[in-house]
């Protein structure tokens, strides 16, 4: 009888059922329902608010503000934890910015266009083409030189646009090159192998001929941002890249997407690049 009842307190005790646990209880979700308005009063941290002003990531943001680049209400922050309240006045080298929505523009670049901001030699720039493409300020992720065409992501994510260009994150880039003879299958074989270039290996991916197309077309992977890189990878071999085309950035494809056009990335495609 005795070890009935005993049994029955274990399973309320275990059940917290107790008025202290309940208060307990009660006093655990005000404290944790209740944190979130107090994080969301205390602001922003300032390299936060950089980044998400598009102007570079937050680790870059970190050494702008050591340095002395960053006011905030007409006075010098240098301090690294520093948090920006609701109607702050964060400048910028003197330059008021703010926190924009994060925008993704993927655009199929013709070739003639030079992979910059503006041009002091009046040449045009990608920024024609996607010009009126979005209020906030984007810019170009990473380069194509001026007689390259296809895909080219702009954005004002600096955060995204630094992982998408540090060779550590193995970010896939696929390239379609047109040379100026056939690529002899001992060459081929070459690029499969280790291939020094101005003093430093290049690594490759992958690299074959373009499946039913002359052996001229040559597909290569690779997920270096060095110079020209492509290029130079086929003039190591002795062969002229006379046609260069990027296909494949990041995942996404020119699919739908005709020459000199652009569009916006979907949810799913920004999800996706997040993730690399």
């Amino acid at each position: 009888m005795n070890s009935r009842k005993n049994s029955s307190r274990g399973r309320q005790a275990s059940k917290g059922n107790s008025p202290q646990r309940k208060k307990q209880t009660q006093k655990d979700f005000k404290k944790h329902s209740s944190s979130p308005k107090k994080v969301e009063s205390d602001g922003i941290r300032l390299n936060k608010f950089i980044s998400n002003s598009g102007i570079c990531s937050r680790r870059e943001a970190d050494t702008y503000i050591e340095h002395g680049s960053v006011t905030v209400n007409g006075k010098l922050v240098t301090e690294m934890g520093y948090k920006v309240k609701p109607g702050d006045e964060v400048r910028f080298d003197g330059t008021l910015i703010s926190p924009e929505k994060k925008r993704y523009i993927l655009l199929n670049k013709p070739k003639n266009y030079i992979t910059t901001m503006d041009d002091d030699r009046g040449r045009k720039t990608v920024m024609d083409l996607v010009e009126g493409a979005t209020k906030e300020r984007i810019y170009p992720v990473g380069r194509l030189d001026r007689m390259t065409t296809g895909l080219l992501l702009f954005t004002n994510d600096g955060e995204l646009a630094k992982k998408l260009t540090h060779p550590k994150h193995n970010v896939r880039k696929l390239y379609h090159a047109s040379l100026d003879r056939k690529l002899d299958l001992s060459d081929l074989e070459k690029l499969r192998g280790d291939v020094i270039i101005e003093g430093r290996k290049v690594f490759i991916d992958a690299v074959s001929y373009v499946e039913g197309q002359a052996r001229s077309e040559v597909g290569i992977e690779i997920h270096s941002g060095r110079n020209r890189i492509v290029r130079k990878i086929f003039e190591h071999v002795g062969y002229k890249v006379v046609k260069l085309d990027r296909v494949i950035f990041a995942g996404m494809t020119k699919k739908n997407l005709p020459r000199g056009r652009w569009r916006e990335l979907t949810t799913q495609e920004v999800i996706n690049l997040q993730m690399l």
